[in-house]
Protein backbone atom coordinates (compact mmCIF):
# COMPACT_ATOMS: atom_id res chain seq x y z
CA UNK A 1 0.00 0.00 0.00
CA UNK A 2 1.36 3.48 -0.89
CA UNK A 3 2.72 5.64 1.91
CA UNK A 4 0.12 8.43 2.38
CA UNK A 5 2.69 10.66 4.03
CA UNK A 6 5.19 10.46 1.21
CA UNK A 7 5.34 13.70 -0.85
CA UNK A 8 3.93 13.11 -4.32
CA UNK A 9 6.91 14.80 -5.98
CA UNK A 10 9.20 12.05 -4.62
CA UNK A 11 6.98 9.19 -5.79
CA UNK A 12 7.91 7.03 -8.73
CA UNK A 13 5.34 6.72 -11.56
CA UNK A 14 4.28 3.28 -10.27
CA UNK A 15 3.80 4.65 -6.75
CA UNK A 16 1.60 7.43 -8.09
CA UNK A 17 -0.52 4.98 -10.07
CA UNK A 18 -0.93 2.77 -6.99
CA UNK A 19 -1.81 5.80 -4.83
CA UNK A 20 -4.60 6.81 -7.22
CA UNK A 21 -6.08 3.30 -7.06
CA UNK A 22 -5.96 3.37 -3.26
CA UNK A 23 -7.48 6.83 -2.86
CA UNK A 24 -10.32 6.58 -5.37
CA UNK A 25 -12.26 4.08 -3.27
CA UNK A 26 -13.00 6.82 -0.73
CA UNK A 27 -13.27 9.75 -3.09
CA UNK A 28 -15.08 12.22 -0.80
CA UNK A 29 -12.42 11.78 1.89
CA UNK A 30 -9.47 11.83 -0.49
CA UNK A 31 -10.50 14.18 -3.30
CA UNK A 32 -7.69 16.65 -2.58
CA UNK A 33 -4.90 14.06 -2.66
CA UNK A 34 -6.53 12.31 -5.59
CA UNK A 35 -6.86 15.58 -7.49
CA UNK A 36 -3.22 16.39 -6.81
CA UNK A 37 -1.98 13.03 -8.10
CA UNK A 38 -4.19 13.12 -11.18
CA UNK A 39 -3.12 16.70 -11.87
CA UNK A 40 0.55 15.70 -11.75
CA UNK A 41 -0.06 12.64 -13.94
CA UNK A 42 -1.95 14.73 -16.48
CA UNK A 43 0.50 17.65 -16.46
CA UNK A 44 3.61 15.46 -16.78
CA UNK A 45 1.84 13.06 -19.18
CA UNK A 46 2.75 10.04 -17.06
CA UNK A 47 -0.16 8.18 -18.69
CA UNK A 48 2.19 7.73 -21.68
CA UNK A 49 4.29 5.55 -19.36
CA UNK A 50 1.31 3.18 -19.20
CA UNK A 51 0.86 3.16 -22.96
CA UNK A 52 -2.07 5.58 -23.23
CA UNK A 53 -2.16 8.52 -25.61
CA UNK A 54 -4.90 10.39 -23.73
CA UNK A 55 -5.42 11.13 -20.03
CA UNK A 56 -9.14 10.36 -20.38
CA UNK A 57 -8.48 6.88 -21.75
CA UNK A 58 -5.96 6.25 -18.98
CA UNK A 59 -8.27 7.06 -16.03
CA UNK A 60 -11.25 5.27 -17.55
CA UNK A 61 -9.34 2.06 -18.29
CA UNK A 62 -7.06 1.91 -15.26
CA UNK A 63 -9.37 3.22 -12.49
CA UNK A 64 -12.89 3.08 -13.93
CA UNK A 65 -13.15 6.83 -13.35
CA UNK A 66 -15.07 8.78 -15.97
CA UNK A 67 -13.05 11.37 -17.83
CA UNK A 68 -15.42 14.11 -16.63
CA UNK A 69 -15.02 13.13 -12.95
CA UNK A 70 -11.24 12.99 -13.29
CA UNK A 71 -11.35 16.41 -14.92
CA UNK A 72 -13.38 17.77 -11.99
CA UNK A 73 -10.91 16.34 -9.49
CA UNK A 74 -7.99 17.92 -11.33
CA UNK A 75 -9.80 21.23 -11.80
CA UNK A 76 -10.85 21.41 -8.15
CA UNK A 77 -7.30 20.82 -6.93
CA UNK A 78 -5.74 23.22 -9.43
CA UNK A 79 -8.17 26.06 -8.69
CA UNK A 80 -8.67 25.87 -4.93
CA UNK A 81 -5.33 24.45 -3.77
CA UNK A 82 -2.80 25.55 -6.40
CA UNK A 83 -4.22 28.85 -7.64
CA UNK A 84 -6.21 30.17 -4.67
CA UNK A 85 -4.06 28.51 -1.97
CA UNK A 86 -7.09 27.74 0.20
CA UNK A 87 -6.32 25.85 3.40
CA UNK A 88 -6.81 22.11 2.83
CA UNK A 89 -8.96 21.71 5.94
CA UNK A 90 -11.30 24.43 4.69
CA UNK A 91 -11.47 22.75 1.29
CA UNK A 92 -12.28 19.39 2.93
CA UNK A 93 -14.95 21.00 5.09
CA UNK A 94 -16.69 22.49 2.06
CA UNK A 95 -16.54 19.17 0.22
CA UNK A 96 -16.09 18.09 -3.37
CA UNK A 97 -19.73 18.53 -4.47
CA UNK A 98 -20.15 22.09 -3.18
CA UNK A 99 -16.74 23.13 -4.51
CA UNK A 100 -17.80 22.01 -7.97
CA UNK A 101 -21.04 23.96 -7.68
CA UNK A 102 -19.21 27.24 -7.08
CA UNK A 103 -16.20 26.55 -9.33
CA UNK A 104 -17.75 27.92 -12.56
CA UNK A 105 -18.83 31.06 -10.69
CA UNK A 106 -15.42 31.94 -9.27
CA UNK A 107 -12.99 30.86 -12.00
CA UNK A 108 -12.98 34.36 -13.51
CA UNK A 109 -14.17 36.28 -10.46
CA UNK A 110 -12.11 38.76 -8.45
CA UNK A 111 -10.66 37.74 -5.08
CA UNK A 112 -13.37 39.45 -3.04
CA UNK A 113 -16.11 37.54 -4.85
CA UNK A 114 -14.12 34.31 -4.58
CA UNK A 115 -13.94 34.71 -0.80
CA UNK A 116 -17.68 35.40 -0.64
CA UNK A 117 -18.48 32.23 -2.57
CA UNK A 118 -16.13 30.16 -0.40
CA UNK A 119 -17.90 31.47 2.68
CA UNK A 120 -21.32 30.66 1.22
CA UNK A 121 -20.21 27.15 0.26
CA UNK A 122 -18.84 26.60 3.75
CA UNK A 123 -21.96 27.84 5.56
CA UNK A 124 -24.88 26.81 3.33
CA UNK A 125 -26.30 23.27 3.12
CA UNK A 126 -25.84 21.62 -0.26
CA UNK A 127 -29.48 21.93 -1.38
CA UNK A 128 -29.71 25.55 -0.27
CA UNK A 129 -26.49 26.37 -2.11
CA UNK A 130 -27.70 24.62 -5.26
CA UNK A 131 -31.02 26.50 -5.16
CA UNK A 132 -29.22 29.80 -4.53
CA UNK A 133 -26.94 29.30 -7.56
CA UNK A 134 -29.89 28.22 -9.70
CA UNK A 135 -31.80 31.39 -8.79
CA UNK A 136 -28.79 33.61 -9.54
CA UNK A 137 -28.34 32.01 -12.96
CA UNK A 138 -32.04 32.50 -13.66
CA UNK A 139 -31.80 36.19 -12.76
CA UNK A 140 -28.70 36.64 -14.95
CA UNK A 141 -30.44 34.95 -17.86
CA UNK A 142 -33.49 37.18 -17.51
CA UNK A 143 -31.29 40.28 -17.29
CA UNK A 144 -29.50 39.28 -20.50
CA UNK A 145 -32.67 38.91 -22.56
CA UNK A 146 -32.25 40.67 -25.89
CA UNK A 147 -35.50 42.40 -26.87
CA UNK A 148 -34.64 41.82 -30.52
CA UNK A 149 -34.67 38.07 -29.86
CA UNK A 150 -38.07 38.39 -28.15
CA UNK A 151 -39.42 40.38 -31.11
CA UNK A 152 -38.12 37.80 -33.59
CA UNK A 153 -39.66 34.89 -31.68
CA UNK A 154 -43.01 36.64 -31.41
CA UNK A 155 -42.99 37.41 -35.13
CA UNK A 156 -42.00 33.85 -36.09
CA UNK A 157 -44.68 32.31 -33.86
CA UNK A 158 -47.31 34.61 -35.37
CA UNK A 159 -46.30 33.79 -38.95
CA UNK A 160 -45.96 30.04 -38.35
CA UNK A 161 -49.41 30.02 -36.79
CA UNK A 162 -50.88 32.07 -39.67
CA UNK A 163 -49.45 29.84 -42.41
CA UNK A 164 -49.79 26.70 -40.28
CA UNK A 165 -46.37 25.42 -41.32
CA UNK A 166 -42.89 24.62 -39.99
CA UNK A 167 -40.20 27.29 -39.56
CA UNK A 168 -38.31 25.89 -42.55
CA UNK A 169 -41.43 26.07 -44.72
CA UNK A 170 -42.08 29.61 -43.49
CA UNK A 171 -38.56 30.66 -44.58
CA UNK A 172 -39.33 29.25 -48.02
CA UNK A 173 -42.62 31.19 -48.24
CA UNK A 174 -40.92 34.40 -47.15
CA UNK A 175 -38.21 33.87 -49.79
CA UNK A 176 -40.95 33.53 -52.45
CA UNK A 177 -42.64 36.68 -51.20
CA UNK A 178 -39.49 38.82 -51.13
CA UNK A 179 -37.76 37.56 -54.29
CA UNK A 180 -39.18 40.31 -56.50
CA UNK A 181 -39.38 43.02 -53.86
CA UNK A 182 -37.86 46.46 -54.35
CA UNK A 183 -34.74 46.07 -52.20
CA UNK A 184 -34.02 49.80 -51.94
CA UNK A 185 -37.55 50.50 -50.74
CA UNK A 186 -37.39 47.54 -48.35
CA UNK A 187 -34.08 48.76 -46.92
CA UNK A 188 -35.55 52.20 -46.23
CA UNK A 189 -38.63 50.74 -44.53
CA UNK A 190 -36.48 48.45 -42.37
CA UNK A 191 -34.22 51.35 -41.31
CA UNK A 192 -37.20 53.47 -40.28
CA UNK A 193 -38.86 50.65 -38.34
CA UNK A 194 -35.59 49.66 -36.67
CA UNK A 195 -35.05 53.25 -35.54
CA UNK A 196 -38.58 53.33 -34.12
CA UNK A 197 -38.07 49.98 -32.38
CA UNK A 198 -34.80 51.11 -30.75
CA UNK A 199 -36.34 54.40 -29.58
CA UNK A 200 -39.31 52.58 -28.01
CA UNK A 201 -36.92 50.11 -26.35
CA UNK A 202 -34.81 52.91 -24.86
CA UNK A 203 -37.92 54.67 -23.54
CA UNK A 204 -39.01 51.48 -21.75
CA UNK A 205 -35.62 51.19 -20.07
Amino acid sequence: MPDKNKPTETMSPDEKFAAVANLKDKLEENFISLGQLLSEIKRSKLFLYKGYEKFKDFVEAEYQLSGSLAGKLVGTHDLFIEEMDVDEEEVKQIGFDRLNMIKPLIQKADWKLRDEWLHKAEEMPTKELRDHIKELKKQEKEADVDLKDVYIEQYMEKMISWFNCSRKELNFKLALYFQDADLDEMKQIVKERQRRFEQETQNKE
